[in-house]
């Protein structure tokens, strides 16, 4: 046997044995450090297959902007939603789904009405799981339906009088590092005690059997869904917002709702209210509602439609793993020339086919495994025979070291040292800031999706740059606009005059970043800034590796409708005496521009006058 035999036989036992190991950590679920990657592919091959039509199985009744404006308040009374219930149950769905949390008491009146409201139909209530950072999962003991399934420190659960008639699901999702949701847990365990998702759950009630677990599956009647590691349900989108048919809850309020969208249907009734913080990046639509999430969840449950990734998935993908880096070090073993490239990217262009069409066709392949197993082996192969031929050496080392370079992404100092943040809901006083683009959405429909989506970059840029230097929080960013907060982690007593400098600095750097965009564009769009201080409830729902923080209460809301105030004056910035009072005269409000006040005037949805002033910046004189 020839000495470059012997090479070739090593290389190809190699590269079998590094294919078949990831293949093997592949299937236990162990390759995390190639998840980033693996849904990075994922949302190139969903925006590749494109939209598709969601199935006609379920409805959302939204609680949104003009409910809110309708009812005076958010969140809405107890009251309200069980006006909205009754409503609903009166053209008879299969179950109506609540996605709201009502894990505090209400008002007693109005919390009686919505418990008498959910015992004339089926309906299902949401809870949530509180996962300590790191061990979102349990080990592996045994081969049976419970392996792996999150295991939570806590659950949040609805008051009892409204679980004692509404059974209960958990209605936390599995996001990766970009927070986009890529699975849903269909089980959750806290202790010896066992819940099941929301989705599950809904569509279980909806037709009249109970789930019963297996390794790999849940039977529903004499249905098989196949589920992931950890009893997972894969997660893909049909579109943006609103391609599950969506409805506004004035709609119910004002008797408005038809049939056809509510008899025999799942009705999912959730939030999706500006600044209300339950969003979700997805490839489709960067501020997807979390309760379009759910949604779509139940839909491809109710309609079979989901992904198929489980174990025989990864098994296919573990032989993928094996085979395409024996075939391409053959490859290029067999002829270092332009016919071996040209048959190497013959075989990985027809892999890339062979995957795309099965995702299409809602087989989830790995994309990522097979080229970690295919890429090292070839590379080092093709390096050691440039070696040996003295050719090139030092080139193609630099470029391997570049190929086989790994960027792990960075976490928040804070947020590292502190795991536990957030863990339980907080209230604490707490600076809150409003930025919006007005205009944007005239222009973004002249603009077109590509330069709208530089623009916003543009713009989502200097909000984040101008809030990390003040010490502020962005909690989400919501279309064309922000909510920041200032007072996370821990509230300090600069707070108020952080967040004040923030909102100078965030007008000034608007306007300079508005003169450097073409007089066409900048002439069409604003900006307008509100804030105020005051106790908010900070929180975080959710598990994995990202967790969605939120906060709400009166200064949010006041916060948000301040902005309205500012334009309505033709001010940059509307502000409350709160906030000027707390920031102190050396605040940068006084220092600079035109702050004019006090002005008495009425916020949209709250009773009673707010005191505010209104600043403007030198140019506006």
């Amino acid at each position: 046997m020839s000495s470059r035999t012997r090479q070739i036989m090593v290389a190809l036992i190699l590269a079998g044995m590094w294919g078949a190991g990831l293949g093997l950590m592949h299937i236990r679920g162990n390759t995390w450090f190639l998840e980033r990657v693996e849904a990075t592919f994922a949302d190139l091959r969903t925006n590749i297959r494109g939209k598709k039509p969601a199935p006609d199985a379920v409805t959302i009744i939204a609680i949104d902007d003009p409910t809110v404006t309708l009812v005076g308040s958010y969140p809405v009374p107890r009251s309200t939603l069980a006006a909205v219930v009754d409503a609903i149950a009166e053209l008879k769905p299969k179950v109506i789904a609540l996605d709201l949390l009502l894990v505090d008491r209400g008002q007693e009146d109005g919390d009686r009405k919505l418990a008498a409201s959910l015992g004339k139909a089926t309906t299902l209530l949401a809870g949530a799981a509180v996962f300590a950072s790191g061990k979102q999962l349990t080990e592996p003991a045994h081969d049976d339906a419970l392996d792996r399934i999150p295991d939570a420190v806590s659950l949040l659960l609805p008051q009892q009088e409204f679980a004692d008639i509404a059974p209960v699901g958990i209605v936390n999702v599995a996001t990766d590092q970009s927070g986009t949701p890529r699975f849903i847990p269909m089980l959750f365990k806290k202790g010896d005690e066992v819940q099941p998702s929301f989705p599950l759950r809904a569509v279980a009630l909806a037709a009249g059997v109970d789930p019963v677990f297996e390794p790999g599956g849940i039977a529903l009647g004499e249905r098989h869904i196949r589920t992931d590691i950890g009893q997972s349900f894969p997660l893909t989108f049909y579109g943006p917002r609103s391609t599950i048919k969506t409805i506004s809850a004035t709609a119910a309020l004002d008797g408005q709702l038809e049939a056809k969208d509510i008899t025999g249907k799942i009705v999912v009734l959730g939030t999706t209210v500006t600044g209300g913080g339950d969003v979700f990046p997805t490839p489709f639509d960067q501020v997807l509602p979390g309760v379009e999430v759910i949604s779509t969840a139940i839909a491809q449950l109710v309609a079979g439609d989901a992904t198929v990734r489980d174990r025989h998935i990864r098994l296919i993908d573990a032989g993928f793993a094996v085979g395409l880096p024996l075939i391409l070090v053959g490859l290029l073993a067999w002829r270092r020339s332009i016919i071996g490239l040209a048959a190497i990217v013959a075989v990985v262009c027809a892999w890339l086919v062979i995957n795309m069409v099965a995702f299409a066709n809602g087989i989830w392949l790995s994309a990522t495994i097979p080229i970690a197993a295919a890429v090292p082996p070839l590379i080092l192969f093709g390096a050691s025979q440039l070696l040996l031929d003295r050719r090139r050496a030092q080139h193609f080392a630099r470029q391997s070291a570049m190929l086989q370079s790994v960027q792990a992404p960075g976490l928040g100092k804070w947020l590292a040292r502190n795991p536990d943040f957030l863990a339980e809901p907080v209230r604490q006083d707490a600076a809150v800031v409003f930025i919006d683009l007005s205009g944007f959405t005239g222009l973004s429909e002249v603009l077109g999706p590509n330069a709208t989506r530089e623009l916003l970059n543009g713009f989502y840029e200097l909000v984040d740059e101008e809030v990390a230097a003040a010490n502020g929080t962005i909690t989400s960013f919501m279309g064309d606009g922000a909510m920041i907060l200032f007072g996370l982690p821990e509230p300090t007593p600069q707070d108020a005059a952080n967040a004040t400098l923030c909102c100078i600095r965030l007008s000034n750097r608007t306007k300079l970043w508005l003169a450097s965009l073409p007089a066409s564009t900048a002439s069409r769009i604003g900006f307008k800034l509100g804030a105020h201080f005051g106790t908010v409830v900070a929180s975080r729902l959710g598990g994995g590796d990202r967790q969605q923080i939120t906060a709400t209460g009166d200064t949010v809301n006041v916060a948000s409708r301040l902005m309205e105030v500012a334009k309505k004056n033709h001010a940059e910035l509307a502000l409350t005496t709160d906030i000027l009072h707390i920031a102190g005269p050396d605040s940068e409000p006084y220092k600079t521009g035109v702050l004019s006040g006090p002005l008495e005037t009425e916020i949209r949805g709250r009773s009673g006058s707010v005191t505010i002033w209104l600043w403007s910046g030198d140019d506006k004189v």
